[in-house]
């Protein structure tokens, strides 16, 4: 099933995408608590699906589909040749940073480049939302707790990303969190590893890879999480980018206004930005 956050005469939902049309699923609050109550939900929501209706997926404003995370978390370093772009070893352990609630954009809204730096760069990525969660997750384990999946743009201020020993500040301005354009349940996917992704730059492509190549897979990222935090519902785990950002071209190219970054993942669609000036 494909689920999205969505607006329409003025009111946020959550909706179920069939072919070109989304359906209101009727649920109270947002997609977390959908996420939260999804066993006892799922029954009614797939007979929803299958008796049709809706309105033009066209004629809404797509939303990020969880809104305000609990928890954003990245992984650096996580692709063989981004790793080898950025001349630096093969980390031996799991490399995290966080992102701000903040920092998460509409999948089609313009993404801002700060006043305060021109070092903006883009970062496709897998995205995988959290479901029933928990604490001390086996790796064997994680696939029964992850809900879906969506396309991810983990944009970067290269700049202030570099400006001291964490990432976190560099990737967490303002917009710099782009994902959907809606969530493809896990059950809908199955297994995530085997996925083209792609991203393109006024149409160039810049990143092309498989997340056949993740240093370390989602499951890996799921235990190594859950042994310090309790993984909640609609927690966004953002699993790594692939070689051919900006930051490691020859000369450097960062994104300017204008720009129109597009990310693509096999199977879960695409999302596009227009960088803008934060003015």
């Amino acid at each position: 099933m494909k689920l999205a956050t969505y607006t329409d005469a003025g009111q946020t939902r959550t909706g179920i995408v069939v072919g070109d049309r989304i359906i209101d699923t009727g649920v109270a609050g947002t997609m977390i608590d959908l996420i939260r109550d999804w066993e006892a939900l799922q029954p009614a929501l797939a007979a929803k699906a299958a008796a049709g209706g809706g309105v033009p997926l066209a004629s809404v404003r797509l939303e990020a589909p969880v809104q305000r995370p609990g928890k954003i978390f990245a992984i650096g370093l996580n692709y063989a040749d981004h790793i080898a772009e950025s001349k630096m070893a093969t980390p031996e352990r799991q490399v995290w940073f966080t992102k701000a609630q903040t920092s998460v954009n509409a999948p089609f809204d313009p993404i801002q480049i700060a006043r305060t730096t021109a070092t903006a760069d883009y970062e496709v990525e897998l995205v995988a939302i959290i479901g029933t969660g928990g604490k001390h997750i086996a790796a064997a384990d994680a696939p029964a707790v992850i809900f879906g999946y969506c396309v991810g743009n983990d944009i970067t201020e290269r700049m202030w990303q570099h400006a001291g020993p964490q990432w976190s500040l560099g990737k967490s301005f303002d917009t710099h969190a782009p994902m959907g354009p809606w969530i493809v349940t896990a059950d809908e996917l199955g297994d995530p590893h085997d996925l083209g992704l792609r991203c393109f730059v006024n149409g160039e492509k810049r990143q092309d890879s498989n997340t056949s190549h993740l240093v370390f897979n989602i499951w890996q990222q799921v235990e190594h999480l859950s042994v310090g935090m309790t993984l909640e519902p609609g927690d966004v785990l953002f699993t790594g980018t692939p070689g051919g950002v900006g930051a490691a071209m020859n000369p450097r190219r960062f994104l300017t206004a204008g720009d129109v970054v597009r990310c693509e993942i096999d199977r879960l669609g695409a999302i596009e930005g227009v960088m803008r000036d934060e003015g």
